[in-house]
């Protein structure tokens, strides 16, 4: 694997961890928008890739795996973010919730209920879970939306993410309380899509409940999240 320089054979690397690039685009396009191809998720990968070619330092006691594996992931969250795939309308809407659900917790001093948001925005109860349905595709990276750093948050059950270290404490904790004051099926969907990593039809299975229903409280519990964070701002 090394020159007897101690530099990186970066052809033979390139050869041996291109299935990785293809693994990591796999499991992540699973859980987004049908409009996000592979090809392109496995193009960033491999600009990932080879920025960890170049970059890579041994001397630094990180393994190249992982540090190629990181570099891989970053560069495909990277091309997701540059990319607006929901409608402006559609974007005033869930900003629309977040400041309901905001008011709502202010008033009632809890989580409130789907029927008391849909209220609040003056809809049926359809019509809300609908625009939950719409908002969803936006929002399959949340945590990289709500945190700046792009890290993701944790709480006990999300505590092993590889992104933590990427929070300050205060980020760190203030999303460790707005998770814990989740509903508790919200808050186990969380877990199951961010730490388990399942896609919204395995989450599905687990909580009994189809795939329309896991993005409608998939995306309620953004809301939730970015009404504590607006708070504590």
């Amino acid at each position: 694997m090394y020159t007897a320089q101690g530099r990186i054979k970066q052809s033979e690397l390139l050869t041996q961890y291109m299935p990785l690039v293809r693994r990591q685009a796999l499991t992540l396009q699973v859980r987004l928008p049908a409009s996000i191809e592979l090809d392109d998720l496995i193009q960033a990968g491999m600009v990932g890739l080879l920025e960890a070619l170049g970059r890579f330092d041994a001397t630094q006691g990180a393994t190249f795996a992982t540090f190629a594996s990181q570099r891989i992931r970053g560069a495909m969250m990277d091309e997701l973010r540059t990319r607006d795939w929901l409608p402006r309308s559609v974007r005033r809407s869930a900003r629309a919730v977040d400041s309901a659900v905001r008011q709502l917790e202010q008033q009632l001093g809890r989580a409130p209920e789907e029927n008391e948001i849909a209220q609040h925005l003056e809809m049926p109860l359809s019509e809300y879970q609908q625009l939950l349905n719409d908002t969803n595709s936006g929002q399959l990276l949340p945590f990289e939306e709500l945190v700046a750093d792009g890290g993701e948050p944790s709480n006990n059950e999300l505590a092993n993410s590889p992104f933590e270290q990427l929070l300050d404490g205060q980020q760190r904790q203030t999303l460790i309380e707005a998770i814990e004051a989740l509903p508790e099926r919200e808050k186990l969907l969380m877990a199951l899509y961010y730490q388990e990593e399942l896609n919204l039809k395995e989450v599905g299975a687990v909580l009994g409940v189809t795939e329309s229903r896991v993005s409608q409280l998939h995306s309620q519990a953004v809301s939730r999240l970015r009404a504590r964070l607006h708070d504590s701002a």
